[in-house]
C-alpha cells in the first residue's frame, strides 16, 4: 500500500490577511507555482484569512483547510464557525483534537468525537490529533493515553469512515518546545497507531490511513522523519510561517 504523504501548515493565531497573502505567494514562489508531485501540501490559515489564502492557492494544487470548527452546521454558538461555512470555502480538511484545544481550552474526547463525525457529515476530512504530555511518557503511559484518545476520538465511525481521516501524532512536549521525537521513537508511535487500527478496523484499513508527525518539525529534521516506514507526513507549526522552512519541508527527500 503506497499511501500519499501529506504535509500540512497549521498557521494557529498567526498572520494577518496581508501577511496570509506574502506567505502563501511566496510559498508558491518557491515550488516552481505549483504542489510538488508525489505528496499533498496542505495550509491551514486562520478564519480571517481563509478566502485570501485560496484566492491565491486555486489552481495549484495545494489545498486549504481550518484549524478547528465546532459540530453543529448552525445555531446560537457565539463566536464559533460550523462545518458547512468551511466547506463554502473550499476547506477540504479541518483540524480537530489539538492539544492546544484540548489542554488550553479543556476540549474533551467526546466533543472531539462530535468534531470528527461532523466534519465527514459536511464532506471535511478531519484530522484527529492525538499526543501524550512529557509525564505521561517518563511514566511509560504514552501508549495508553493515545489509544485511549483514539478510541474515544473514532467512536461510532465506520471502516470506511476510518479509512479517510488523517491522524496526526503529536506529543505534546514536542509542540513548539524545539524538541523533537527522535524519528526511532516517533516511528514506535506511529506503528502502534496502524496496529491499534489494524485490531480494530482491519489490516486494509489501517494500511490506507495517514498519520502524520507534528511537533518542531524544521528542514533539517524531516528527511529523517519522512524516512520511517509508518510516517506518513507532517502536521508543521511554527516552521511553516516561514515560506523558505516550509517550502524545504514540502520537498523533504527521503527513500
Amino acid at each position: 500500500m503506497t499511501r500519499t504523504p501529506l504535509i500540512a501548515a497549521n498557521w494557529k493565531m498567526h498572520k494577518t490577511v496581508a501577511e496570509a497573502v506574502q506567505t502563501a505567494r511566496g510559498l508558491l514562489e518557491r515550488l516552481g507555482g505549483r504542489a510538488p508531485d508525489g505528496r499533498t501540501v496542505l495550509i491551514c490559515p486562520p478564519f480571517t484569512a481563509i478566502m485570501a489564502v485560496r484566492e491565491v492557492l486555486a489552481d495549484t494544487g495545494i489545498l486549504w483547510g481550518a484549524q478547528n470548527m465546532y459540530p453543529r452546521p448552525k445555531g446560537a454558538f457565539t463566536g464559533e464557525i460550523s462545518p458547512p461555512m468551511l466547506a463554502d470555502l473550499g476547506c477540504t480538511h479541518v483540524i480537530v483534537g489539538h492539544s492546544e484545544r484540548r489542554h488550553i481550552f479543556g476540549e474533551g474526547n467526546q466533543l472531539i468525537n462530535e468534531k470528527v463525525r461532523a466534519a465527514f457529515e459536511f464532506g471535511l476530512v478531519p484530522i484527529l490529533a492525538v499526543g501524550e504530555k512529557l509525564e505521561h511518557r517518563q511514566a511509560g503511559l504514552e501508549e495508553a493515553v493515545v489509544e485511549e484518545q483514539l478510541a474515544k476520538g473514532l467512536m461510532g465511525l465506520s471502516a470506511e469512515q476510518v479509512r479517510r481521516l488523517v491522524i496526526a501524532y503529536e506529543p505534546v512536549w514536542a509542540i513548539g518546545t524545539g524538541e523533537t521525537a527522535s524519528p526511532d521513537d516517533a516511528q514506535a508511535m506511529h506503528a502502534f497507531i496502524r496496529r491499534w487500527l489494524s485490531a480494530r478496523y482491519g489490516e486494509e484499513t489501517a494500511q490506507e490511513v495517514i498519520i502524520q508527525y507534528g511537533g518542531s518539525v524544521k528542514p533539517n529534521n524531516v528527511d529523517d522523519l519522512m524516512a520511517q516506514p509508518d510516517i506518513d507526513g507532517a502536521l508543521v507549526g511554527g516552521a511553516s510561517l516561514d515560506a523558505d522552512q516550509f517550502a524545504r519541508i514540502v520537498q523533504f527527500q527521503a527513500p
